[in-house]
Protein backbone atom coordinates (compact mmCIF):
# COMPACT_ATOMS: atom_id res chain seq x y z
CA UNK A 1 0.00 0.00 0.00
CA UNK A 2 2.81 2.41 0.87
CA UNK A 3 4.26 2.06 -2.65
CA UNK A 4 0.99 2.67 -4.50
CA UNK A 5 0.91 5.46 -7.05
CA UNK A 6 -1.59 8.05 -5.80
CA UNK A 7 -2.72 11.59 -6.61
CA UNK A 8 -2.82 13.98 -3.67
CA UNK A 9 -3.87 17.61 -3.64
CA UNK A 10 -4.65 20.75 -1.69
CA UNK A 11 -7.52 22.52 -3.45
CA UNK A 12 -8.24 25.88 -1.89
CA UNK A 13 -10.25 28.94 -2.79
CA UNK A 14 -7.55 30.59 -4.89
CA UNK A 15 -5.30 27.74 -6.07
CA UNK A 16 -4.92 24.01 -6.56
CA UNK A 17 -1.73 22.06 -5.91
CA UNK A 18 -1.60 18.47 -7.17
CA UNK A 19 1.13 15.88 -6.75
CA UNK A 20 1.56 12.44 -8.31
CA UNK A 21 3.31 10.27 -5.76
CA UNK A 22 4.66 6.78 -5.38
CA UNK A 23 5.25 6.03 -1.74
CA UNK A 24 7.06 9.09 -0.36
CA UNK A 25 8.47 10.11 -3.73
CA UNK A 26 6.91 12.91 -5.79
CA UNK A 27 6.84 11.96 -9.47
CA UNK A 28 5.24 15.15 -10.74
CA UNK A 29 3.56 18.34 -9.53
CA UNK A 30 0.90 20.42 -11.24
CA UNK A 31 -0.93 23.63 -10.24
CA UNK A 32 -4.43 24.70 -11.19
CA UNK A 33 -7.23 27.16 -10.40
CA UNK A 34 -8.89 27.51 -7.03
CA UNK A 35 -12.54 26.59 -6.54
CA UNK A 36 -13.61 30.25 -6.74
CA UNK A 37 -12.28 30.71 -10.29
CA UNK A 38 -13.37 27.52 -12.05
CA UNK A 39 -14.82 27.69 -15.56
CA UNK A 40 -15.78 23.99 -15.52
CA UNK A 41 -17.03 21.65 -12.82
CA UNK A 42 -14.50 20.57 -10.18
CA UNK A 43 -14.67 17.00 -11.49
CA UNK A 44 -13.95 18.01 -15.08
CA UNK A 45 -11.21 20.42 -14.01
CA UNK A 46 -9.57 17.65 -12.01
CA UNK A 47 -9.81 15.12 -14.85
CA UNK A 48 -8.34 17.62 -17.31
CA UNK A 49 -5.34 18.25 -15.05
CA UNK A 50 -4.57 14.61 -14.25
CA UNK A 51 -5.35 13.15 -17.68
CA UNK A 52 -1.82 12.03 -18.57
CA UNK A 53 -1.16 10.92 -14.99
CA UNK A 54 -3.73 8.14 -15.46
CA UNK A 55 -1.06 6.32 -17.50
CA UNK A 56 0.74 5.66 -14.21
CA UNK A 57 -2.36 3.73 -13.00
CA UNK A 58 -2.92 5.66 -9.75
CA UNK A 59 -4.83 3.74 -7.10
CA UNK A 60 -6.87 6.84 -6.28
CA UNK A 61 -6.76 10.47 -5.26
CA UNK A 62 -7.12 12.28 -1.93
CA UNK A 63 -7.85 16.02 -1.81
CA UNK A 64 -8.13 18.48 1.07
CA UNK A 65 -9.25 22.09 1.26
CA UNK A 66 -12.24 24.01 -0.09
CA UNK A 67 -12.87 21.25 -2.63
CA UNK A 68 -14.79 19.58 0.21
CA UNK A 69 -16.95 22.65 0.90
CA UNK A 70 -20.34 23.68 -0.47
CA UNK A 71 -18.40 25.75 -3.04
CA UNK A 72 -16.36 22.76 -4.20
CA UNK A 73 -16.86 19.26 -5.56
CA UNK A 74 -19.00 17.81 -2.80
CA UNK A 75 -19.61 18.69 0.84
CA UNK A 76 -17.51 16.87 3.42
CA UNK A 77 -19.03 17.97 6.77
CA UNK A 78 -16.66 19.38 9.38
CA UNK A 79 -15.20 17.19 12.10
CA UNK A 80 -15.68 18.86 15.50
CA UNK A 81 -12.75 19.57 17.79
CA UNK A 82 -11.04 17.98 19.57
CA UNK A 83 -9.92 15.89 16.61
CA UNK A 84 -6.85 13.97 15.50
CA UNK A 85 -5.96 12.59 12.06
CA UNK A 86 -7.95 9.42 12.74
CA UNK A 87 -11.11 11.40 13.52
CA UNK A 88 -10.73 13.35 10.29
CA UNK A 89 -10.06 10.16 8.32
CA UNK A 90 -13.30 8.65 9.61
CA UNK A 91 -15.25 11.57 8.13
CA UNK A 92 -13.74 11.56 4.64
CA UNK A 93 -16.17 11.11 1.78
CA UNK A 94 -15.50 8.99 -1.28
CA UNK A 95 -16.41 9.81 -4.87
CA UNK A 96 -15.53 8.48 -8.28
CA UNK A 97 -14.26 10.43 -11.28
CA UNK A 98 -14.22 8.46 -14.52
CA UNK A 99 -13.46 5.28 -12.61
CA UNK A 100 -10.82 6.85 -10.34
CA UNK A 101 -11.64 6.73 -6.60
CA UNK A 102 -11.43 10.21 -5.05
CA UNK A 103 -11.41 10.91 -1.31
CA UNK A 104 -12.29 14.36 0.05
CA UNK A 105 -10.95 15.39 3.46
CA UNK A 106 -13.31 17.28 5.79
CA UNK A 107 -12.31 20.41 7.65
CA UNK A 108 -12.58 21.13 11.36
CA UNK A 109 -15.01 23.19 13.41
CA UNK A 110 -14.68 24.57 16.94
CA UNK A 111 -15.77 27.22 19.40
CA UNK A 112 -12.88 29.68 19.32
CA UNK A 113 -11.25 31.48 22.29
CA UNK A 114 -13.74 34.34 21.88
CA UNK A 115 -16.68 31.98 22.28
CA UNK A 116 -17.70 32.11 18.60
CA UNK A 117 -17.93 29.50 15.83
CA UNK A 118 -14.85 28.92 13.70
CA UNK A 119 -13.92 26.60 10.82
CA UNK A 120 -10.96 25.54 8.71
CA UNK A 121 -10.51 23.52 5.53
CA UNK A 122 -7.07 22.41 4.38
CA UNK A 123 -5.15 23.81 7.34
CA UNK A 124 -6.03 20.74 9.44
CA UNK A 125 -4.11 18.59 6.94
CA UNK A 126 -1.05 20.83 7.29
CA UNK A 127 -1.30 20.62 11.09
CA UNK A 128 -1.40 16.83 11.07
CA UNK A 129 1.46 16.86 8.58
CA UNK A 130 3.54 19.04 10.91
CA UNK A 131 2.86 16.55 13.70
CA UNK A 132 3.97 13.68 11.48
CA UNK A 133 7.15 15.54 10.48
CA UNK A 134 7.97 16.46 14.08
CA UNK A 135 6.73 13.79 16.52
CA UNK A 136 7.64 16.06 19.47
CA UNK A 137 4.55 18.11 18.57
CA UNK A 138 2.40 15.04 19.29
CA UNK A 139 3.16 15.33 23.01
CA UNK A 140 2.01 18.16 25.25
CA UNK A 141 0.43 21.48 24.30
CA UNK A 142 1.63 23.47 21.29
CA UNK A 143 0.56 26.55 19.35
CA UNK A 144 0.80 26.54 15.57
CA UNK A 145 0.32 29.48 13.21
CA UNK A 146 -0.73 29.05 9.60
CA UNK A 147 -0.27 32.40 7.81
CA UNK A 148 -2.42 33.02 4.79
CA UNK A 149 -5.55 34.68 3.50
CA UNK A 150 -7.23 33.58 6.72
CA UNK A 151 -4.50 33.12 9.30
CA UNK A 152 -5.12 30.30 11.79
CA UNK A 153 -3.80 30.06 15.34
CA UNK A 154 -4.21 26.41 16.26
CA UNK A 155 -3.80 24.65 19.61
CA UNK A 156 -2.68 21.02 19.58
CA UNK A 157 -2.72 18.94 22.75
CA UNK A 158 -1.31 15.41 22.73
CA UNK A 159 -1.82 15.06 19.00
CA UNK A 160 -5.34 16.50 18.84
CA UNK A 161 -6.48 19.88 17.56
CA UNK A 162 -8.43 21.22 20.52
CA UNK A 163 -9.27 24.64 19.12
CA UNK A 164 -8.26 27.50 16.86
CA UNK A 165 -9.08 31.08 15.94
CA UNK A 166 -9.05 32.72 12.52
CA UNK A 167 -7.91 36.21 11.54
CA UNK A 168 -8.48 37.30 7.91
CA UNK A 169 -5.14 39.13 7.85
CA UNK A 170 -4.19 38.35 4.27
CA UNK A 171 -7.65 39.10 2.94
CA UNK A 172 -7.81 42.41 4.83
CA UNK A 173 -4.41 43.48 3.54
CA UNK A 174 -5.32 42.57 -0.04
CA UNK A 175 -8.60 44.49 0.11
CA UNK A 176 -6.97 47.58 1.60
CA UNK A 177 -4.12 47.46 -0.88
CA UNK A 178 -6.37 47.13 -3.92
CA UNK A 179 -9.44 49.13 -2.95
CA UNK A 180 -8.69 51.69 -0.22
CA UNK A 181 -7.29 55.21 -0.14
CA UNK A 182 -4.53 53.89 2.14
CA UNK A 183 -2.81 52.56 -0.97
CA UNK A 184 -3.44 55.58 -3.20
CA UNK A 185 -0.41 56.88 -5.05
CA UNK A 186 1.09 53.57 -6.16
CA UNK A 187 0.57 51.30 -3.16
CA UNK A 188 -1.51 48.85 -5.14
CA UNK A 189 1.53 48.03 -7.28
CA UNK A 190 4.15 48.23 -4.52
CA UNK A 191 5.77 45.43 -2.57
CA UNK A 192 6.01 46.22 1.13
CA UNK A 193 9.46 47.15 2.39
CA UNK A 194 11.24 45.64 5.38
CA UNK A 195 11.72 49.13 6.85
CA UNK A 196 8.02 49.90 6.64
CA UNK A 197 7.13 46.52 8.17
CA UNK A 198 9.47 47.12 11.11
CA UNK A 199 7.87 50.53 11.75
CA UNK A 200 4.40 48.96 11.69
CA UNK A 201 5.48 46.41 14.28
CA UNK A 202 6.99 49.17 16.40
CA UNK A 203 3.83 51.30 16.32
CA UNK A 204 1.45 48.45 17.13
CA UNK A 205 3.80 47.32 19.90
CA UNK A 206 3.85 50.78 21.44
CA UNK A 207 0.11 51.46 21.27
CA UNK A 208 -1.51 48.02 21.31
CA UNK A 209 -3.82 46.15 18.99
CA UNK A 210 -6.80 48.15 20.25
CA UNK A 211 -5.41 51.16 18.35
CA UNK A 212 -5.15 49.27 15.06
CA UNK A 213 -7.77 51.27 13.15
CA UNK A 214 -6.29 54.60 14.17
CA UNK A 215 -2.76 53.50 13.35
CA UNK A 216 -3.91 52.19 9.98
CA UNK A 217 -4.86 55.68 8.79
CA UNK A 218 -1.29 56.77 9.39
CA UNK A 219 -0.55 54.76 6.25
CA UNK A 220 -2.25 57.58 4.33
CA UNK A 221 -1.03 60.45 6.50
CA UNK A 222 2.61 59.38 6.28
CA UNK A 223 2.48 59.38 2.49
CA UNK A 224 0.84 62.81 2.32
CA UNK A 225 2.86 64.62 4.99
CA UNK A 226 6.12 62.70 5.48
CA UNK A 227 6.82 61.63 1.91
CA UNK A 228 6.64 57.95 2.78
CA UNK A 229 7.10 55.80 -0.33
CA UNK A 230 4.39 53.37 -1.47
CA UNK A 231 6.69 50.45 -0.62
CA UNK A 232 7.26 51.72 2.93
CA UNK A 233 3.54 52.48 3.30
CA UNK A 234 2.50 48.95 2.32
CA UNK A 235 5.18 47.46 4.56
CA UNK A 236 3.89 49.62 7.40
CA UNK A 237 0.30 48.47 6.84
CA UNK A 238 1.41 44.83 6.77
CA UNK A 239 3.38 45.32 9.97
CA UNK A 240 0.35 46.78 11.72
CA UNK A 241 -1.96 43.93 10.71
CA UNK A 242 0.44 41.09 11.46
CA UNK A 243 1.66 42.76 14.64
CA UNK A 244 -1.91 43.13 15.89
CA UNK A 245 -2.65 39.49 15.04
CA UNK A 246 0.40 38.29 16.99
CA UNK A 247 -0.43 40.54 19.96
CA UNK A 248 -3.97 39.20 20.11
CA UNK A 249 -2.73 35.61 19.96
CA UNK A 250 -0.59 36.21 23.05
CA UNK A 251 -3.64 37.55 24.89
CA UNK A 252 -5.80 34.56 23.93
CA UNK A 253 -3.33 31.74 24.49
CA UNK A 254 -1.34 33.07 27.45
CA UNK A 255 2.44 33.02 27.80
CA UNK A 256 3.97 31.64 24.62
CA UNK A 257 7.58 30.50 24.44
CA UNK A 258 7.55 29.12 20.90
CA UNK A 259 5.22 28.83 17.91
CA UNK A 260 5.38 26.45 14.96
CA UNK A 261 4.77 28.46 11.79
CA UNK A 262 3.53 26.34 8.90
CA UNK A 263 4.37 27.88 5.54
CA UNK A 264 7.81 28.93 4.40
CA UNK A 265 8.22 31.96 2.15
CA UNK A 266 7.77 35.72 2.53
CA UNK A 267 4.57 35.62 4.59
CA UNK A 268 5.91 33.01 6.98
CA UNK A 269 9.07 35.09 7.39
CA UNK A 270 6.99 38.14 8.36
CA UNK A 271 5.25 36.17 11.10
CA UNK A 272 8.60 34.91 12.38
CA UNK A 273 9.82 38.54 12.58
CA UNK A 274 6.66 39.69 14.34
CA UNK A 275 6.91 36.86 16.86
CA UNK A 276 10.60 37.58 17.49
CA UNK A 277 9.82 41.22 18.25
CA UNK A 278 7.63 40.15 21.18
CA UNK A 279 10.16 37.58 22.39
CA UNK A 280 8.56 34.45 20.95
CA UNK A 281 10.66 31.91 19.08
CA UNK A 282 9.40 30.18 15.96
CA UNK A 283 10.13 26.96 14.12
CA UNK A 284 9.12 26.95 10.45
CA UNK A 285 7.60 23.96 8.64
CA UNK A 286 7.38 24.02 4.85
CA UNK A 287 3.74 24.20 3.78
CA UNK A 288 4.03 21.78 0.86
CA UNK A 289 5.86 19.24 3.00
CA UNK A 290 3.15 19.57 5.66
CA UNK A 291 0.35 19.01 3.13
CA UNK A 292 2.03 15.90 1.72
CA UNK A 293 2.74 14.44 5.15
CA UNK A 294 -0.76 15.23 6.38
CA UNK A 295 -2.49 13.68 3.38
CA UNK A 296 -0.31 10.59 3.76
CA UNK A 297 -1.29 10.30 7.42
CA UNK A 298 -5.01 10.71 6.72
CA UNK A 299 -4.89 8.41 3.70
CA UNK A 300 -3.06 5.72 5.63
CA UNK A 301 -5.58 5.93 8.49
CA UNK A 302 -8.50 5.84 6.02
CA UNK A 303 -7.06 2.77 4.32
CA UNK A 304 -6.64 0.97 7.65
CA UNK A 305 -10.21 1.88 8.59
CA UNK A 306 -11.59 0.53 5.30
CA UNK A 307 -9.60 -2.69 5.77
CA UNK A 308 -10.95 -3.13 9.31
CA UNK A 309 -14.51 -2.44 8.14
CA UNK A 310 -14.25 -5.42 5.84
Amino acid sequence: MDQDVVIVGDWGTSRLRLWLRQGKSVIHRRDGPGVSTLTETPQQTFLNLVGDWREASPAGAILCGMVGSSLGWSLAPYAPCPADAAAVAQRTIRLEADGLPVTLVPGLSCVNPLGGPDVMRGEETQVFGALALNPALQRGRHLLALPGTHNKWTVVEDGKVTGFVTAPVGETFALLKQRSTLAAGGGAQAEGSAEGFALGLERIGAHGAQRLLHLMFETRGRQLLDGTSPADAMGYLSGLLIGADVAAARDWFGPIEAVTVIGAGPLGDLYVKALARVGVGAAVVDGDAAVLAGLSSISRTSAISRFQDK
